[in-house]
């Protein structure tokens, strides 16, 4: 029986329990490399004690002691990274006076600022390396570049995984980055926020109910046990602490248990209480088999004896690398010994601090550091310092431990391929994102609201404004003006949308950088979640304004008239969410909405028709979004020839004649009727629906196209949106 099983057995093992909020403080009284189990362990624990109905409410944590030891070790040689920065203008020549001994006027000078520079270190299994350093001093950077946030081309040097190069999409895979803002839904509970994470995370194989319990463990594990159903908050809305937000944010990224776990600042803006308990938790992650990596301003001394290796960088170089414990000796050696009762780190810090800002700077610091890191070295060269297994099988080994649930059960000799990129299907991805979209939308009913409002005032006014047109000449003007104002109000109610996803884009750029799930799943279920409000908005512009106003052809011609709303309601939301995945800024996003949404207005055909526009203009026509849906409309209205718009002295409405009495309008009539040689009476009609049509040059395309047409730009610019959020949403530097 193996060690798992039988602890599973043991009847004093408390089971998923309530845990005290000071038990985090407790558990520093442990061995400190004491491992802890695997997710893959818990979950067959859980199988083995829990039935799939939860009935038992009470949640204890499993402890499991020793499991077969994986070893990874995680190596950085020779990181450099720098960038070029503008470090001055040259006015041009007319602005000022030219001197021999200056650059030509169109060179730009520049200054080359290096980030990291020649950095080296290690982090292993069970252990957390923290980076220390001043603002400024590089350890974002260094984060960033462990977990492959910098482009290949940019960054020099090598990071290996066991002695093998980690390939960008195998890292994605066995590691989590969490950043310093702490991005969540504030509308979701603690448990639901934690609970969509392992929908993403952990694979279709696993039961909704280990999903379950895996959440109410690390629930416990993170001490959230008392915030578990309250919602995360924001600046309206009263959620949260600070503490707790942060280590829901870690949370979700060690749902599925990774390998490599990468923190920018995690204790930044926390008090002492807040940033002991969340690096504690930190600790636990790392003994349960994983490589933490952390940046830390400046830790104080409970969490200082939490830390297994260091890493001070001052201005992108190392000054020091190694363990906490050696850090007074390495001082001292220095000759810069730490005093009696200080803060070892807040020592290292002034110091560092006080060589930069002397003319030497840090150079010797950084040559001690060099010389002291290769007499370490030899005093431990009989000693292992590597891993003993290879990289394949590491990740092997964890995959049949469990600790890897993305759906692998074997790795080949290709891990890129063997592992997989997801943890779940694409169909899988698109229902969880829609269920937390829908569950988003509930609970803050005023971003559909105010749509729903802004469209049901626009109809009532339309419906109020146009009542009952009649079918007379100025009729036809009031219906071509109705349809006007009622296609365009369609595209800018749906300017409302762009917070929507600007609200999300940080969100979604955090999740999809380590393969939660799959950008085309975002963008699908983004559209799928969009169609029941289209419907609702469509269905009550229309239900307010056809009758109304008096529109022709009856059921059928409602019918059309719904589904080309519909149609424009669909095509401006999607134009909107893809102008939203291009700006990043609310307000930018409303200014280019507006601005396109006008010039699209004045290019429709309203204003000046088809036929009229010049040809260097012409294509504008074509792409503008309001042409179809108000070409459309007007075919559905005027497209019977059987019904009149213009009879006899009616043909005088429209000009100066249109003010004198009828019987003189009679004999212009019958005078005219002489002249032409054809017998004009009252009762003829002089014009129906086509000659309207024809006069407003919106003959080149069917309604029935119009209404395909308006349906794929939105289709279209769905795709386009897919497009930016693969190009725009790398979240890499350069």
């Amino acid at each position: 029986m193996s060690t798992v099983d039988s602890m599973s057995s043991a009847s004093d093992t408390p089971f998923f329990g309530p845990r005290r909020a000071m038990e985090l403080q407790e558990l520093t009284r442990r061995p400190k490399h004491n491992v802890s189990p695997t997710l893959g362990e818990l979950l067959r624990l859980v199988g083995d004690a829990q039935t799939d109905s939860d009935a038992s409410p009470d949640h204890h944590v499993l402890e499991v002691s020793n499991p077969t030891s994986c070893p990874f070790v995680l190596a950085f040689n020779n990181l450099t990274y720098s960038v070029k920065v503008p470090r001055k203008m040259t006015a041009p020549a007319c602005f000022r006076r030219r001197r021999e001994h200056e650059l030509p006027d169109s060179i730009v000078e520049t200054n080359t600022k290096i980030l990291l520079n020649d950095v080296s270190g290690e982090a292993r299994e069970g252990e957390i390396m923290a980076v220390l350093g001043a603002s400024g001093s590089g350890k974002s950077t260094l984060i960033d570049a462990l977990a492959d946030r910098i482009h290949k081309e940019s960054l020099k040097g090598t990071v290996t995984l066991n002695g093998e190069i980690l390939e960008s999409k195998l890292l994605k895979v066995i590691s989590a980055y969490v950043m310093q803002d702490d991005l969540l839904f504030p509308m979701l509970t603690v448990e639901e926020t934690l609970m969509f994470s392992a929908e993403f995370r952990l694979p279709r194989s696993l039961s909704m109910s280990k999903k379950k319990a895996r959440v109410q463990q690390l629930i416990d594990q993170l001490g959230l046990r008392n915030a578990a159903k309250t919602v995360i908050g924001d600046e309206g809305h009263r959620g949260v602490s600070g503490g707790e937000r942060r280590r829901v944010s870690i949370g979700i990224d060690i749902i599925h248990d990774p390998i490599v776990l990468f923190l920018d600042e995690p204790t930044s803006g926390l008090d002492s209480t807040s940033a002991f308990m969340v690096v504690k938790v930190l600790q636990r992650i790392a003994q349960s088999g994983s490589i933490v990596i952390m940046s830390i301003h400046q830790p104080s001394y409970r969490i200082l004896n939490l830390l297994d290796r260091f890493i001070f960088l001052s201005r992108g170089q190392t000054v020091y690398s190694g363990s906490p414990t050696n850090l007074p000796r390495f001082f001292a050696e220095f000759g810069h010994p730490v005093p009696e009762n200080e803060n070892r780190t807040e020592f290292a810090l002034d110091l560092i601090r006080e060589l930069e800002c002397s003319p030497g700077g840090t150079k010797s610091l950084v040559d001690f550091n060099r010389s002291w890191r290769i007499k370490t070295e030899r005093k431990q060269s009989t000693k292992s310092r590597g891993s003993n297994l290879s990289l394949k099988d590491a990740i092997s080994a964890s995959i049949s431990r469990g600790k890897l649930v993305s759906g692998a059960t074997n790795v080949d000799s290709n891990l890129s391929t063997s592992v997989p990129t997801f943890a779940n299907p694409f169909w899988i991805e698109v229902a969880v994102i829609a269920k937390r979209s829908m569950i988003n939308s509930r609970r803050m009913p005023e971003l559909f609201g105010m749509r729903f409002g802004a469209v049901f005032l626009t109809g009532i006014i339309l419906a109020t404004i146009f009542w009952k047109l009649d079918n007379s000449p100025k009729g036809v003007q009031e219906r071509i003006g109705f349809f006007a104002f009622a296609m365009s109000t369609t595209f800018y109610t749906c300017a409302e949308a762009i917070p929507v996803f600007l609200m999300e884009r940080y969100i979604f750029m955090r999740e999809t950088a380590y393969n939660a799930y799959r950008r085309s799943s975002y963008v699908l279920s983004h559209a799928l979640s969009s169609i029941p409000s289209i419907l609702l908005l469509s269905l009550t512009f229309t239900a307010i304004t056809y009758y109304s106003v008096g529109l022709a052809n009856g059921f059928h011609g409602f019918l059309f008239f719904f589904l080309m709303v519909t149609a424009s309601f669909w095509a401006g939301s999607s134009f909107v969410t893809f102008l939203s995945g291009v700006v990043s800024h609310v307000m930018l996003g409303y200014t280019v909405v507006v601005a396109i949404l006008a010039y699209f207005l004045l290019f429709s055909g309203f204003f000046i028709t088809r036929d009229r526009i010049p040809a260097y203009w012409i294509w504008f026509h074509y792409l503008s979004l309001v042409k179809y849906p108000y070409q459309g409309v007007l075919q559905n209205e005027f497209d019977n020839p059987n019904v009149c718009f213009v009879r006899g002295v009616q043909i005088f409405d429209n000009s100066p004649l249109g003010v004198f009495p009828e019987e003189l309008k009679l004999k212009l009539l019958k005078t005219m009727s002489q002249t032409l040689g054809m017998n004009i009476t009252n009762a003829t009609c002089l014009t129906n629906g086509p000659d309207i049509l024809r006069t407003q040059a919106v003959t080149d395309i069917s309604k029935w196209n119009c209404l395909w047409v308006t349906f794929g730009l939105g289709f279209l610019f769905r795709f386009l949106f897919y497009v930016a959020l693969s190009i725009g949403s790398k979240n890499k530097r350069r």
